[in-house]
C-alpha cells in the first residue's frame, strides 16, 4: 500500500504535454495528468497486440487468479484511492460515494474472475453432438465517463481481461488521474503491455473507435458521441457494448407507502449527486398520494449534507464540471419560468467555490418541461402528477432513451405487472439504480445495446464459435 502522495506521484507525467486537474468542489490543483497522443495511443495498441495471446493461452483458471490478485491489490490501496477519487471526481468519501465505488470496483473484480464460463452443448442426439465456445476477441478498446470513472472502467476491462482479451483505455479527460491510479494498482499484478491507460483528448477516442487492430469498443457515455462511435467503427466491423444516456423513470403506485419509499427514493435519484446514468431522473406519483410523497422526501432531502467530498459528514458533493453545472442551472430555470414549485433547492449560492448546485426537487411540473423530458444528470428531480396507470406508463415510455426504471407499491404482483409494461433494460421494483455484479444490465432504444455483468456480460466479451462434430 501507498500513502496518497506516493501514488499521485506514481501517475505524475515525466515527459511531454501535461495538464492540471482541478477539485470541482474547490477550485484547487488535484494533480497533473499527461496529454497522450495519437502517436502513444500506437504504441499501446502493439504492445496489447503483443501482449495477448500468451494471456488468452493461461486460460480461464489462472487468468482468474491475476484477477483476484488485482482485487486484492486494489482493496490495499482502497482509501488512496477513494481520496484521489473524491478530489478529482467531486463525490464525498462517505455515501455511496468515493469509498463505496472503490469497494464495488473490487467486487467487480472478483465476479468477473469466479463467474463460471464453460462450453454450452447445443445437441448431443447420438448422432451430432454441437458445443457453443466463446474466444478471445483481442484487443478491446474501453471508453469511459467521469461521473463513476473507476467502477465503470473496471466494468470494461474486468470481464475483458477474463475473456483473454488485451485493454486499452481511454478515460473521460475530465477524471484520467482517477483511471490512471486504479490502473497503475491493477498493473502491479497484470502481465505487462496488458492493460494501458492512454489519456489523451477526443482525436485519441475516435482513433481508437477507428483502429483496425481493436475488435471491440466498449463505451459509456452519452448518446450523441455512441453514434460516433457506432460511425467510426462501422469500417472494421467493431463488436460494441454501448451504454448511453438514460432518462430513468420511477412510478408510485396509489399503494405505496410514502413514508417508507422516501429514503430510497431518494437515493435512486440522488446517488453521487444525481451524475449516473441509471439514477432516477423523473418521477410519477399518483395524485392519491402525489402531496405525501413530495413532503416525505423534501424530509428526507433536507437532512443530506452536501459540501468538499474530504469532509467525512457530507454525502452530497459538486458537479464535476462547469458544463454539468449549467445544463442542471439551465433546466431547473425552465422549470421555475413555466410555472413549477420548487420544494426545496433551486437557488445556487454563486458566492461559494466549487460547482455545488442545491439539492432540488420541482413539483406540480408538466410532463413535456424540459426539466422532465431532457437528461438532467444532477440533483433535480422533477416529480409529476398522475390519475391512472395508463397515462403513467404512457409518459414513462414516452422518450427515445430507456436505461432503467422502477415501480414502488406494496404490492409486488401489480408491481411486477406495470413493470412488464414498461420499455426499459432493466425495472427495478422498490429501488432504483441496483446494479450487481451477477445479473446482467443494459439499455433499450437509443439508450444503447449489449449486456454488462454475469455470465451474459462476460460472452459478450467474446466471440461465439460452434463446433460441430
Amino acid at each position: 500500500m501507498e500513502t496518497f502522495d506516493a501514488l499521485l506521484a506514481s501517475i505524475a507525467p515525466v515527459a511531454g504535454e501535461s495538464r492540471a486537474l482541478v477539485n470541482p468542489a474547490t477550485g484547487g490543483v488535484v494533480g497533473w495528468a499527461p496529454v497522450h497522443t495519437v502517436e502513444d495511443l500506437e504504441g499501446a495498441v502493439t504492445a496489447a497486440v503483443a501482449a495477448q495471446p500468451a494471456w488468452a493461452a493461461l486460460g480461464h483458471e489462472a487468468r482468474s487468479a491475476y484477477l483476484l490478485k488485482a482485487a486484492t491489490a486494489v482493496e490495499r490501496s482502497a482509501e488512496e484511492l477513494a481520496q484521489l477519487l473524491s478530489r478529482e471526481q467531486g463525490k464525498p468519501l462517505n455515501g455511496p460515494n468515493a469509498r463505496f465505488e472503490v469497494g464495488a470496483c473490487v467486487a467487480w473484480l472478483r465476479a468477473a474472475a469466479t463467474t463460471p464460463v464453460i462450453p454450452e452443448t447445443l445437441v448431443n442426439d447420438g448422432e451430432t453432438r454441437a458445443e457453443l465456445h466463446y474466444r478471445p476477441i483481442g484487443v478491446v478498446g474501453a471508453i469511459g465517463p467521469w461521473n463513476w470513472p473507476m467502477m465503470i472502467t473496471i466494468w470494461q476491462i474486468a470481464p475483458a481481461l477474463r475473456m483473454g482479451n488485451a485493454v486499452v483505455v481511454k478515460p473521460s479527460e475530465y477524471t484520467p488521474l482517477s483511471v490512471l491510479a486504479l490502473a497503475k494498482v491493477l498493473n502491479e499484478e497484470l502481465p505487462e503491455g496488458l492493460l494501458t491507460v492512454i489519456s489523451g483528448g477526443r482525436d485519441v477516442g475516435a482513433r481508437l473507435a477507428e483502429h483496425p487492430a481493436i475488435g471491440k469498443i466498449m463505451f459509456t457515455g452519452s448518446t450523441a458521441t455512441g453514434k460516433a462511435i457506432i460511425r467510426s467503427s462501422a469500417e472494421t466491423v467493431k463488436r460494441l457494448t454501448l451504454e448511453l444516456g438514460g432518462n430513468d423513470a420511477g412510478i408510485v403506485l396509489p399503494d405505496a407507502d410514502p413514508k417508507a419509499i422516501a429514503q430510497d427514493l431518494f437515493w435512486g435519484a440522488f446517488i453521487n449527486t444525481g451524475q449516473t446514468c441509471a439514477a432516477l431522473k423523473r418521477l410519477y406519483v399518483h395524485e392519491d398520494i402525489y402531496d405525501a410523497v413530495c413532503e416525505e422526501l423534501t424530509v428526507v432531502a433536507k437532512a443530506m449534507p452536501m459540501g468538499d467530498g474530504l469532509d467525512e459528514n457530507n454525502v452530497l458533493g459538486p458537479l464535476q464540471n462547469k458544463a454539468q453545472y449549467d445544463i442542471v442551472a439551465n433546466l431547473v430555470q425552465a422549470a421555475k419560468d413555466a410555472g413549477a414549485r420548487v420544494l426545496i433547492g433551486g437557488d445556487p449560492d454563486s458566492s461559494q467555490p466549487g460547482y455545488f448546485y442545491p439539492t432540488t426537487l420541482v413539483a406540480d411540473i408538466d410532463n413535456s418541461n424540459p426539466l422532465v423530458a431532457e437528461e438532467q444528470f444532477g440533483p433535480a428531480l422533477p416529480i409529476i402528477r398522475y390519475s391512472t396507470i395508463d397515462e403513467a406508463i404512457e409518459n414513462a415510455n414516452g422518450l427515445d432513451v430507456a436505461l432503467g426504471a422502477s415501480v414502488w407499491s406494496s404490492d409486488p404482483t401489480a408491481a411486477r405487472e406495470v413493470a412488464s409494461r414498461i420499455q426499459a433494460g432493466t425495472v427495478w421494483i422498490n429501488k432504483h439504480g441496483a446494479v450487481d455484479p451477477r445479473i446482467p444490465f443494459g439499455g433499450a432504444k437509443q439508450s444503447g445495446y449489449g449486456l454488462e455483468f454475469g455470465l451474459e456480460g462476460l460472452k459478450h466479451l467474446g466471440v461465439p464459435q460452434i463446433i460441430n462434430g
